[in-house]
C-alpha cells in the first residue's frame, strides 16, 4: 500500500510502498479515504515538538475512512480516525489502510463526504470551544474574527453568526474576501481606513484571533475595554511582547484556547456539529490533493496559501 513517511526531521515526506497492515485482536482495520494535513503535522515533523514518533514514521493525526474488519463495527461504517497518538507517538494516517485501537476510531452517525469527514473536526470543534467554553459568547455581541478566510477562522465566523452575533471577518488580501462566509462583513488588513475604523470604534466585545504574532496586542485594541481576545493560532508568529501598563489600560482579557486540554469536550460536541454539517448549516472549505502531491500541499499549508483545509485522497470512490 502507499503511504507518506518522514525519514528526516524538517524534510518533506516520501511517498512509498509499505506492507499491508495486519489486524490484531480488538483492533479496527480501516481503509482510509481522505487524510487531513494540519499545522500540528508540520510541528511534529519539525522534530522539536514535545511529542514525536521514532523515525521513519507515517505522518497524519486525523483522517476518515471505512471499516474493513472489526469486532464491533460493521464493514463499511464511515469513521473518523483521531487520537490514540496517531501521528504523534506512532505512525499516523497518511496511508491507504491501517489497523488501530478502537480508541482512535469514531463512527459517524451522519454520512459526510470523505474530504469533509477527514477535515471537519479541528475547525468545527475549535470554533465551538473558543466561542462557547472560552469566550462564553452571548447573542447580540459584536465579534471580530481574524483569518476569516482560513478553515478555523471561517468556522468561527459561521458559528458566531448562527449564535446571534454580529460578525466582522478580517482577511489579509482582497482576493480572500470571496472566501469570507456568507453574512459576514469582510475587512482587508491593507485597507487602512477600514482598520482605523475598527480601532477608533472599539465597538466589538470579542476578538477571536487565529493569527498570533507581534500584532496580536494591537488587534486586541479593536475590542472595547472589558472585552476579551480569544487566541487560537499563531500563523504570523509564535511570540508577542506585552507592555503591561498599556495592556492594563486597554483592559482586554487575553484568553488562550488549549485544544489539547479540551479534547474530551471537542469529542462531546462533535456529533451535533456533524449534524449541522450534514444539514448544510455549516460548511468546511477543502482543497483536495492526491497522495503523490503531499509535499506540495504541505508547502502551501506552511506558507498560508491554502483555501480552507487540505486533504490527501487515495483515489477510492466514496
Amino acid at each position: 500500500m502507499r503511504a507518506a513517511r518522514f525519514h528526516e526531521w524538517g524534510a518533506p515526506p516520501v511517498v512509498e510502498e509499505l506492507p499491508e497492515p495486519v489486524r490484531k485482536p480488538g483492533e479496527v482495520l480501516v481503509e482510509v479515504r481522505a487524510a487531513a494535513l494540519g499545522h500540528l503535522d508540520l510541528t511534529v515533523a519539525g522534530g522539536s515538538f514535545g511529542m514525536k514518533p521514532p523515525l521513519p514514521y507515517v505522518g497524519g493525526v486525523e483522517a476518515a475512512g471505512v471499516v474493513l474488519d472489526a469486532d464491533t463495527l460493521a464493514p463499511g461504517t464511515q469513521v473518523l480516525l483521531r487520537g490514540g497518538a496517531l501521528g504523534l507517538l506512532r505512525d499516523g494516517c497518511w496511508r491507504e489502510r491501517l489497523s488501530v485501537s478502537p480508541k482512535a476510531v469514531t463512527p459517524l452517525a451522519s454520512p459526510l463526504p470523505p474530504e469533509v469527514a477527514a477535515s471537519f473536526f479541528v475547525p468545527t470543534t475549535t470554533a465551538y470551544v473558543a466561542l462557547n467554553d472560552v469566550a462564553r459568547l452571548e447573542p447580540g455581541e459584536e465579534v471580530i474574527v481574524t483569518g476569516a478566510a482560513g478553515a478555523v477562522g471561517a468556522m468561527v465566523a459561521q458559528q458566531a453568526r448562527l449564535a446571534g452575533a454580529s460578525v466582522t471577518g478580517v482577511v489579509g488580501r482582497a482576493d480572500q474576501l470571496a472566501q469570507v462566509p456568507e453574512g459576514i462583513r469582510g475587512v482587508v488588513t491593507d485597507d487602512a481606513e477600514a482598520v482605523a475604523e475598527l480601532a477608533a470604534a472599539r465597538s466589538a466585545s470579542l476578538l477571536v484571533d487565529t493569527l498570533g504574532g507581534s500584532g496580536l496586542v494591537e488587534r486586541s485594541r479593536w475590542v472595547r475595554p472589558g472585552g476579551r481576545a480569544v487566541v487560537i493560532g499563531y500563523v504570523l508568529g509564535a511570540s508577542v511582547t506585552v507592555d503591561l501598563p498599556s495592556w492594563l489600560l486597554d483592559d482586554v482579557a487575553l484568553l488562550p484556547v488549549n485544544m489539547v486540554r479540551h479534547e474530551r469536550r471537542a469529542r462531546e460536541v462533535a456529533p451535533a456539529l456533524i449534524e449541522r454539517l450534514a444539514a448544510g448549516e455549516l460548511s468546511v472549505e477543502v482543497e483536495r490533493f492526491d497522495l503523490s502531491e503531499i509535499a506540495k500541499a504541505l508547502e502551501l499549508l506552511r506558507d498560508g496559501r491554502l483555501r480552507g483545509r487540505a486533504v490527501v485522497e487515495f483515489g477510492v470512490e466514496a
